[in-house]
């Protein structure tokens, strides 16, 4: 372990010592320094910061923001499931003018590749964040039209590909910043939504963001989540998310991919990898493991030094599909 000091100056342990990245990627012109980012909703720089150095990763990608503060869902939000969890926690976040003097600086100054999430209820909610977001310095922006637990908006924008359409069209507009879409599983057909949201202007895509589920409290009857359902993530969707990447890179074989869904391990990363995506992002496995974003990428770099035909092809954008 190597003791450094944290923005206050307070001493902080962090579990991995610097590595030297033998294996980048670049998503939508922008170089990460190795194909692991984290997932949104998933990080934050207050907790992790004292377990490991967040520049090392090839991206962070931060809590979803809102035009307004959000408080959330009521609670209880989460659940235990079957190799997973089932959370609403409804975006709540401090709205995007505390994230613009505050996080988005503090990450700025580590030296961290950021990807702002931007939530919304309704297209002017997302409109409002974009344009604040257009001059800051986050590198991409992720817009997040697949949230299962938000009463307007989110994924009910993502499940229907006109809506999507004008959606990403008016964005567009707004930002030269590289924009990503993150899009829901919960759909018939996940391409007709990701061909639509590339047409409209996307830059990338990220996917998948988590399946509606629920659990019963056999003692009441009733749903453990206040909300009743929320978005199952961890372990159990992997092979969901791992098909979803498939079929889109299959529809759609120029567009950047982000792969997203029970990676906790440098082998689900690259099979995320040969799959067709870019990069990936780590979400679910860093609320029990906070480091387990840095561990996935150390895994992953030294898998792909005997992959070096796959390793050329991320290097310079390209994937293996």
């Amino acid at each position: 372990m190597e003791e450094t000091r944290n923005m206050d100056g307070a001493a902080a342990m962090n579990v991995y010592e610097p590595h030297e990245w033998k294996h980048k990627t670049v998503v939508a012109g922008v170089e990460w320094k190795n194909p692991v980012g984290t997932a949104s909703g998933t990080f934050q720089l207050a907790a992790c910061r004292w377990f490991y150095d967040v520049s090392q990763m090839g991206a962070i990608c931060t809590k979803g923001v809102s035009p307004v503060p959000w408080e959330g869902n009521p609670g209880p939000r989460t659940a235990e499931a079957p190799a997973g969890m089932v959370n609403a926690v409804g975006l709540q976040n401090p709205g995007v003018d505390h994230y613009l003097v505050d996080e988005l600086p503090k990450l700025k100054e580590l030296g961290a590749t950021v990807i702002t999430n931007v939530a919304g209820h309704s297209d002017e909610d997302y409109a409002q964040v974009v344009a604040k977001l257009a001059d800051s310095d986050a590198d991409m922006l992720e817009i997040n039209v697949s949230c299962p637990n938000v009463t307007h908006g989110g994924m009910s924008v993502g499940t229907d590909p006109i809506a999507l359409s004008r959606l990403i069209g008016h964005l567009r507009k707004l930002t030269s910043k590289p924009m990503i879409v993150k899009l829901t599983p919960n759909v018939t057909d996940i391409t007709t939504v990701a061909r639509a949201a590339v047409e409209a202007g996307a830059d990338a895509l990220s996917l998948i963001n988590t399946l509606v589920g629920m659990r019963i409290d056999i003692r009441t009857g009733e749903p453990i989540i206040a909300n009743r359902t929320g978005g199952v993530s961890g372990p159990a969707v992997f092979p969901v998310a791992l098909a979803c990447v498939w079929r889109v890179r299959q529809a759609l074989p120029k567009i950047p991919i982000i792969g997203i869904g029970g990676i906790d391990s440098g082998e689900k990363a690259l099979e995320f990898l040969y799959a067709g995506a870019n990069a990936v992002e780590v979400g679910a496995a860093a609320l029990y493991d906070p480091t387990a974003p840095l561990r996935v990428a150390r895994e992953l770099d030294d898998l792909l030094d005997a992959r070096p035909a796959l390793a050329a092809k991320l290097a310079v954008g390209d994937t293996w599909r």
